[in-house]
């Protein structure tokens, strides 16, 4: 592992983890195709720290909503200092509640997860599943997002959101650009679905990394590669910031159909580069 790789691998991850075009499939098709970083050469850490890099994107981004949140649930408990209001001030609060609905289909997972990991080594699956994720940001684009906030939305949106994020766990398949489609498609205001899909995925983020840091640790570690490593997190740090700014930008102006283009292409091309080399 050379700094070079660990700022490539950075870049994909705070780039692809957020834009919606799947962060998982981009690294292991780089991964497969160019021995760039093996898990199994001791490198499990650095996919750990990359992923816990892109989630204190998500906190620094998103920290005015964290904060809503984290006082509006303690006064729903009568704790904390806007504790007494009535309970319809406490929005953010219910939004708390949505994310957990939303997170708990996430428990599905955990008996299949080696099974899954295992698709992370298959390039053209996950050129299949690129080209699946394309159609369906092309669709986004063609849905009239609703008017549903988080004052508004159902269980059963949230659950409908929770069981799509299941299924993007896969690599090739996005898990910001299934969450979003899915929640415009329950009638989630476009702004707020994006804003509910990073949120939710912070328990997800954090739940995925805790397991995968015991793993890493129970594997070998090569310790003189943790400053490349570091290096990777700071740019999976910075570029995930940019890029959850960046998205929020394109979906305020409703613009998926790019990458879905995108994600066609480079479907097509994984599928094509795996069956040549």
């Amino acid at each position: 592992m050379t700094v070079w790789n660990a700022v490539v691998l950075g870049l994909v991850q705070g780039i692809a983890e957020f834009l919606p075009v799947s962060s998982s499939g981009h690294l292991s098709i780089i991964n497969n195709l160019f021995n760039m970083s093996d898990v199994q050469s001791g490198h499990m850490l650095f996919d750990v720290l990359l992923h816990l890099a892109t989630l204190i994107s998500i906190l620094i981004v998103y920290w005015p909503d964290i904060v809503n949140i984290t006082y509006e649930s303690l006064a729903f408990i009568n704790l904390g200092p806007l504790a007494g209001q009535p309970r319809m001030h406490y929005p953010a609060a219910r939004m708390l509640f949505m994310i957990i609905i939303a997170t708990l289909p996430l428990l599905l997972i955990l008996p299949i997860k080696d099974m899954i990991e295992t698709l992370y080594y298959r390039n053209v699956f996950i050129g299949v599943a690129l080209i699946l994720t394309g159609c369906m940001l092309y669709v986004s684009d063609k849905m009239t997002p609703g008017k549903k906030t988080e004052r508004s939305m159902s269980v059963l949106d949230a659950l409908i959101i929770g069981l799509c994020q299941c299924v993007a766990v896969v690599p090739g398949l996005s898990r910001s650009g299934t969450t979003i489609t899915a929640g415009i498609a329950t009638g989630l205001r476009r702004d707020f679905a994006v804003k509910f899909s990073f949120l939710m995925s912070l328990p997800a983020v954090l739940g995925a990394n805790i397991l995968s840091l015991v793993d890493a640790f129970q594997s070998e570690i090569n310790w003189s590669y943790v400053p490349a490593y570091l290096v990777g997190m700071a740019v999976a740090l910075v570029s995930g910031i940019a890029a959850i700014n960046l998205l929020r930008y394109i979906s305020s102006k409703g613009k998926f159909g790019g990458f879905a283009y995108y994600c066609w292409v480079v479907g097509v091309l994984s599928i094509i580069l795996t069956m040549i080399f």
